[in-house]
């Protein structure tokens, strides 16, 4: 069995269904992971994905802020609620495949704009969260299992357009990165998109600041696609859809892709 899995960053799901709707049509991931889709669960336009064969939703949503879906052409059902550090936020999201693999979708906190959580209570809220991951993966680790999403951390030298001037930048300082890898490390997570792409410069996000975000590039890598230790050797085709940034009024963040065959 061979599928394909997509994760997208959408910045309110509403108002960007014709994105969705075309890259469903383009590009056919099996499964696609939505994140930040600012809308309660009862308001997702799923009648418009279903006609993409995009038959099971699992999602959870506020009005707004933050927002987490799965749409999946394969039967899948619900695993639950889990609510990481206590925020009380729609962060997270996850189903079960009928072949026993779990996917599991997150969108951890962006974390404000000053990396101190003593002044920055947004900080603060982005390591606990990510601590309570590392907590859970510790006490039940991962198996055949995904995780996708916009995890807002770049953590690679070559995952930020520049390493030594976002150094103090939220999203790639030395805190932020290594309580990532210790997330990664306890599951025993492989990041399969730098797997599979190991060498050169590799971004899923640029800013709307931008006034050509092209030819600017000044990307950095915060949408990610991991798998459990026992499916790392049955990952292959990643790739990330940087062109969907260039489409008509587009989300800030692009798709990320991966096939898993069984």
């Amino acid at each position: 069995m061979a599928f394909r899995i997509a994760s997208w960053n959408i910045n309110s799901v509403r108002l960007r269904k014709a994105l969705v709707c075309n890259l469903m049509e383009r590009e056919a991931p099996d499964i696609l992971c939505l994140q930040e889709c600012k809308s309660p669960v009862e308001l997702i336009p799923v009648d418009v994905f279903g006609p993409f064969g995009y038959r099971h939703v699992i999602a959870r949503g506020q009005k707004g802020y933050n927002g987490v879906a799965i749409l999946s052409k394969l039967p899948m059902t619900d695993m639950g609620d889990r609510d990481f550090a206590g925020l009380g936020q729609a962060r997270y999201v996850a189903g079960m495949l009928e072949n026993g693999i779990s996917v599991h979708n997150f969108y951890v906190p962006a974390g404000g704009d000053v990396p101190d959580r003593k002044v920055n209570v947004k900080f603060g809220q982005k390591l606990d969260f990510l601590e309570d991951m590392r907590k859970w993966f510790s006490r039940e680790r991962p198996r055949k299992a995904i995780l996708a999403g916009d995890l807002n951390i770049a953590p690679g030298e070559d995952d930020v357009w520049s390493h030594r001037q976002l150094l103090n930048v939220v999203s790639h300082t030395p805190v932020e990165v290594a309580q990532l890898g210790k997330v990664r490390e306890t599951g025993g997570w492989t990041d399969v998109v730098r797997k599979d792409i190991p060498e050169g410069k590799l971004y899923s996000w640029w800013s709307y600041r931008a006034k050509d975000w092209s030819a600017s590039d000044k990307g950095r890598r915060l949408d990610h696609i991991w798998v459990s230790e026992d499916l790392r050797n049955a990952v292959h085709s990643c790739k990330i859809l940087r062109e969907a940034r260039g489409w008509e009024k587009p989300s800030d963040h692009v798709p990320v892709f991966a096939t898993i065959d069984l």
